[in-house]
């Protein structure tokens, strides 16, 4: 029988398909780099629904691949039930920090809410990650360094949060 997940995070942005789809994927590889995988559910979800169902952008998964990163998740829109569901509710920016905490029931889901890059100690507070999808390759490519420098963050929290 398997065990659940001690934390779960769901990593937010607006459609889904650039900056939340690479940190999860991004931290299911550093997950497991780092013995976690068993530990922390991960997931994506967009603010909006423009893209349902689809997968990341092309150009994400390119950038992602050729680092040795799946990205595999579907789109989706995050809802208020999802507020339920996670632990950490990380925003990629201010505006989808905004809109979760505008969907946020309570006070308890609002406390959930923080933005993703809070957890990089080089980044200036509220730093965002900045939307790759109107810009080059270079884009994708940063979106990349600043996730995987906000979830190295991310996971050195998540040690001292979960059982020995």
């Amino acid at each position: 029988m398997s065990r659940q997940p001690a934390v779960s995070v769901c990593f937010v942005c607006l459609g889904n398909i650039c900056r939340s789809p690479t940190a999860e994927g991004v931290m299911k590889h550093l997950m497991t780099r780092h013995g976690l995988s068993e530990h922390v559910h991960v997931e994506s979800a967009g603010t909006a629904g423009y893209h349902v169902g689809d997968l990341p952008d092309r150009r994400s998964r390119l950038a992602a691949r050729a680092r040795g990163v799946a990205l595999e998740s579907r789109a989706r829109q995050f809802t208020q039930a999802d507020f339920g569901r996670f632990d950490y509710v990380l925003a990629m920016d201010e505006a989808n920090r905004e809109h979760l905490t505008a969907l946020a029931p309570d006070a308890a889901a609002r406390a959930k809410i923080r933005l993703f890059r809070a957890f990089d100690p080089s980044a200036a507070p509220d730093a965002p990650v900045p939307d790759p999808y109107h810009g080059g390759p270079d884009g994708f490519e940063l979106v990349l360094d600043l996730c995987e420098a906000a979830c190295l963050g991310l996971i050195e929290h998540l040690r001292r949060e979960l059982p020995p």
